[in-house]
């Protein structure tokens, strides 16, 4: 990990410590930016403190940054840790680094996603599955048969790794003989190695769950697939919800929402979801017919 990588993961995050308050997204999308427009070097690791003040920053934000920057014998023993539990840093100026989530968040992406697994998985065809915890039994059978079919089409299945449709679309597809990734929003530590799996969880491996992390990594679940399934939706409300939501708003991938007859569905259409049955699940290629030709 170079100077600049170690720079990220200290200006974003919490090493371990929950006292620690590192740069959020939106501050450190402003950083960014203002070295990027600066004359300065952008190696966060070689800044002072009156290179920030230089960018527009005042003096006490300015020392909060060089502070952070200087927490280097934390992020030692951090890594040291991480190591021990099989969980590898991916900064987002690391080569290793989702390009499908660098390219739909830009400066919004996360500093850092933590991985443990078969991190070959994400240079792989990837197609994510969104949907809600209580789920109904035909909204079961659509995420169960897009699990099966991401197998057999031989594409990885992205999802949040949480109870209902995502469990039921991740195991129907490992037990198909297919591929997962699954971006928790709990401790990445603690989950247990599998063939064919990656686990990735945002900023940090040992966080314990909270509802703003599930909100937060909906971005990331969405943003890795080359199209989004949702099998189930609350009108309105919940993590399923809020990230398709952002996802028709923002543009980062075709949703394609299973056609229940729920208003949730019929508002996600109106917003620009495509409503599908189960049976068009059967050919993922069919439904985005620039699929393979755009992952090539």
């Amino acid at each position: 990990m170079n100077a600049k990588e170690r720079g990220f993961l200290l200006l974003t995050s919490q090493l371990g410590d929950l006292e620690r308050k590192p740069l959020t997204v939106a501050q450190f999308r402003t950083l960014a930016m203002r070295v990027a427009q600066g004359k300065i070097s952008d190696d966060m690791r070689e800044l002072t403190e009156q290179d920030i003040i230089a960018l527009g920053y005042d003096r006490t934000m300015a020392a909060r940054m060089i502070s952070l920057l200087g927490n280097t014998k934390d992020l030692d023993q951090y890594l040291k840790t991480g190591n021990r539990f099989g969980c590898v840093p991916i900064s987002r100026i690391s080569q290793e680094y989702p390009l499908a989530v660098h390219k739909r968040l830009g400066l919004d992406a996360p500093g850092c996603l933590w991985a443990k697994g078969n991190m070959d998985l994400l240079h792989t065809q990837t197609v994510s599955l969104v949907g809600c915890r209580e789920i109904s039994p035909m909204n079961y059978q659509f995420a169960e048969k897009a699990g099966k079919e991401a197998a057999r089409q031989g594409i990885t299945l992205v999802s949040g790794n949480a109870r209902g449709a995502d469990k039921i679309a991740q195991d129907a597809c490992l037990a198909e003989g297919g591929k997962v990734i699954c971006v928790v929003a709990d401790e990445l530590m603690n989950c247990t190695p599998v063939d064919n799996v990656l686990y990735i969880s945002e900023d940090s491996f040992d966080l314990p769950f909270t509802p703003a992390r599930a909100l937060s990594r909906n971005r990331v679940i969405h943003t890795l697939g080359y199209l989004t399934l949702v099998a189930q939706s609350n009108l309105g409300t919940g993590g399923t919800w809020d990230g398709t939501v952002k996802n028709l708003k923002n543009h980062w991938n075709p949703v394609f929402c299973f056609d229940d007859g729920s208003s949730a569905a019929r508002e996600l259409h109106q917003l620009g979801a495509t409503l599908i049955c189960q049976e068009e699940l059967t050919d993922f290629a069919a439904l985005r017919s620039d699929l393979y030709t755009f992952l090539s």
